[in-house]
């Protein structure tokens, strides 16, 4: 039977749903929900928690070093309760996409650079241009595409450990994923090839600005202390991560059947190579390569913008409106390539119409950060992880600070949200524990990293599933033993960092 399909005007997409096998009792058949569904669920679950949980607040103070308000310890005194409803529920996903939540920035922004960054693609995509350098790069490493991972995650881990690349790298889904699938592999693989290379970079931060310097701030120490224990982690981590994939790609280019999406393998041809496999790809002109020129300049300039100028993603959604003309007006050179205006139009809005999905599903994983915060639990629940973590040990603290930002990870998927909310409290308990400072901010950019691999409420995840058309119930099962690695890699190096220091 074919999976249901969710049609966005007149496009037939797969986007997020899927089915598990039929359960054995009885005719049943148990469909795992859509991502919406699964996000919806959290944001009731959520809501009943603030019936439960005492609301409460730390007294919050300007902090210089910082730039803005920080929780001061020892404040924290309860205030009156602010049960979310039924009203309120149905709010959130709307307030998730356009209110602030505290510490971040507006999801609005993130998806209109989604959107904008749609019609910038599909404008590139509808003169052949990446059509026909996928020819040339399949040409240049035959019989060798698999080295195609781990020169790309490398890339991208250098993107993570630097910046945090997350909302950025969603750009370049809809490019990687046709080139694994022209290449012998599938959509899961270029997902991860994307998703865990950042990731597992900004799970290993060493300069990053958006974690590592904040959080260095705001613990009292500087971006040096602890660099070289963050740097095992991220080399261990990516080294882990990279033969996790490759050994997953060589699997299903020798056994298509072994592929997490075996079933759905002709419709993601069809869909990402826009004919599958009998499409004859374009020459490779001289305009092309210019447009191909121009579609890589953007990215690097986006890259300059983002490491060097402060944008975010106002700038870069400007940037790609503005290259996406470039395009159009590049591609006038060729007869093969050139569009009128309305087809230029017409083939922008295609692009957005397309990641309509991604763009909607951010509001609603943010939604979930928004019940909390207007149910007043959130410095509940970080009162309630400062408490248990009095008169611990060294290694037991450490290793206990971990899993403590997990959790919290996963109610501010924020790596610069979760830093300003906790290390003002839990940076100071490190030292009555005799914990190096560093080592607690290594705890709390490990845990959010490795958190936001597979987080459900980090719309970067659920988008970047959403684009390479993989359910996220199949993500968990591919990444779940890599995971597990992860961790072990990330506890071990903090055990051993904190008996060397």
């Amino acid at each position: 039977m074919d999976l249901p399909y969710l049609q966005i005007s007149g496009i037939r997409r797969s986007l997020l749903i899927t089915r598990c096998p039929r359960l054995e009792s009885g005719m049943t058949q148990f469909r795992f929900p859509t991502a919406y569904t699964i996000l919806f669920a959290l944001i009731v679950v959520v809501a009943a928690l603030t019936w439960i949980v005492p609301a409460g607040v730390y007294d919050m103070a300007p902090n210089a070093t910082l730039g803005r308000d920080a929780p001061v310890p020892g404040t924290y005194h309860t205030v009156e309760p602010s049960p979310q409803g039924w009203v309120q529920i149905l709010m959130a996903p709307i307030k998730g996409l356009y209110d602030p939540i505290e510490y971040t920035a507006n999801a609005i922004d993130v998806s209109l650079f989604i959107l904008v960054m749609g019609g910038f693609l599909m404008v590139v995509t509808r003169t052949g241009a990446i059509d026909a350098g996928i020819g040339g790069l399949l040409t240049a490493l035959k019989g060798r595409e698999i080295l195609m991972i781990p020169i790309l995650m490398t890339a991208f881990a250098a993107g993570g450990t630097t910046y945090g690349m997350a909302e950025e790298g969603l750009a370049f889904y809809s490019i990687l994923i046709p080139v694994m699938i022209r290449a012998g592999f599938d959509s899961p693989t270029a997902v991860a090839t994307l998703l865990l290379g950042a990731g597992i970079g900004t799970m290993g931060s060493t300069i990053n600005p958006f974690a590592t310097v904040i959080a260095s701030n705001a613990a009292g120490t500087t971006i040096q202390d602890g660099l070289g224990l963050r740097l095992v982690i991220l080399g261990l981590s990516l080294l882990a991560g990279i033969v996790y994939v490759m050994r997953y790609a060589a699997k299903v280019k020798a056994d298509p059947s072994k592929s997490l999406m075996a079933d759905q393998a002709e419709a993601h041809r069809a869909h990402f190579l826009k004919g599958g496999d009998g499409d004859v790809l374009p020459d490779f002109t001289r305009t092309r390569a210019l447009i191909l020129a121009a579609f890589a300049a953007a990215f690097g300039v986006m890259l300059w913008g983002v490491i060097s100028q402060g944008w975010w993603m106002g700038e870069m959604s400007a940037l790609f409106l503005g290259m996406s003309i470039v395009v159009w007006l590049l591609a006038k050179i060729s007869p093969d390539t050139r569009m009128n205006e309305g087809e230029f139009v017409e083939a922008f809005v295609d692009g957005a119409r397309d990641l309509l999905g991604v763009a909607l599903i951010i509001g609603v994983a943010r939604g979930i950060v928004v019940v909390m915060d207007d149910g007043q639990i959130t410095h509940t629940i970080l009162h309630w992880l400062e408490g248990m973590l009095g008169g611990l040990g060294e290694v037991a603290f450490a290793n206990t600070m971990y899993f403590v930002n997990v959790v919290l990870s996963f109610l501010v998927p924020s790596s610069s949200g979760l830093a300003v909310l906790t290390m003002p409290i839990l940076a100071p308990l490190s030292d009555f524990a005799g914990v190096a400072r560093e080592i607690t901010v290594t705890a709390y950019q490990t845990a959010n990293g490795w958190v936001n691999l597979f987080n459900p409420t980090f719309a970067v995840v659920m988008g970047g599933l959403a684009i390479g058309k993989v359910p996220y119930d199949r993500w968990l099962k591919f990444v779940f033993p890599l995971l597990v690695v992860l961790a072990v890699i990330a506890c071990g190096t903090l055990t051993v960092g904190v008996m060397l220091t």
